[in-house]
């Protein structure tokens, strides 16, 4: 096999190094409507996902009568 026919092999950590600082980008890209938006929501749903996961109470269930 040639040389011409082999695709070159990134370095292990490389992608995810690239994807880290591509999604810093897109974070804090102050211009872009979209991109805000995306963020807030995803902001919202891991906050969502923390009261619902993570707390030691139940908004839902009856409370005592005192």
């Amino acid at each position: 096999m040639s040389a011409a026919g082999k695709k070159a092999i990134a370095a292990p950590g490389y992608g995810v190094v690239e994807w880290i600082s591509t999604a810093c980008r897109f974070a804090t890209d102050r211009n872009d409507f979209r991109r805000n938006l995306l963020v807030n929501l995803g902001l919202f749903a891991a906050g969502v996902w923390v009261a619902r996961n993570l707390s030691d109470f139940d908004l839902m269930s009856p409370q005592p009568i005192i």
